[in-house]
C-alpha cells in the first residue's frame, strides 16, 4: 500500500498528468508510465496514480493489476525526484503478466521517462 502521502486521488490531477503540456510520456505493450512536474508541489513528495481500464479484464483481473503495479510502484519511490506526480496507465497486456516482468518494465519506463523530462527541462533554458 502506497502512504496517503504518496497518491494521486483527484482527476484533476491524473489530468494534469496525463494531458499537461509539460508532462512526457513512455511506454511499451504492457504500459505506459506519464510524468508531470507539478510545480505547485516542489519540494513535496512524488505522488503516484494507477489507470486500469475495463479493457485490461474483469473486476479480479484488474484489481490483481493494481495491486501488482502499486507495490512495484513503492519499491521505486526513492527514484524519483520530489514534486513529479506519476500516472501508471495498464495495457490489456499487463494482464496476468507476472510482477518480476512488470518490474522489469517499470525499470526501464522510469528512467526512460525522467530521461525525456531531464532533457525537455534543459532544451526550455
Amino acid at each position: 500500500m502506497l502512504s496517503a502521502q504518496h497518491r494521486l486521488r483527484d482527476g484533476r490531477d491524473f489530468t494534469a498528468a496525463v494531458r499537461s503540456p509539460r508532462s512526457v510520456r513512455t511506454g511499451n505493450r504492457r504500459m505506459v508510465v506519464h510524468v508531470n512536474p507539478a510545480e505547485t508541489r516542489e519540494g513535496q513528495s512524488p505522488r503516484v496514480g494507477f489507470v486500469v481500464s475495463k479493457a485490461v479484464g474483469n473486476a479480479v483481473v484488474r484489481t490483481r493489476t493494481k495491486r501488482v503495479l502499486r507495490a512495484l510502484m513503492r519499491e521505486r519511490l526513492v527514484v524519483l525526484p520530489s514534486g513529479l506526480d506519476v500516472v501508471v496507465r495498464a495495457n490489456p497486456a499487463a494482464a496476468g503478466v507476472d510482477s518480476a516482468t512488470l518490474g522489469a518494465d517499470l525499470d526501464r519506463l522510469l528512467p526512460a521517462a525522467l530521461h525525456k523530462l531531464a532533457t525537455r527541462a534543459r532544451e526550455r533554458k
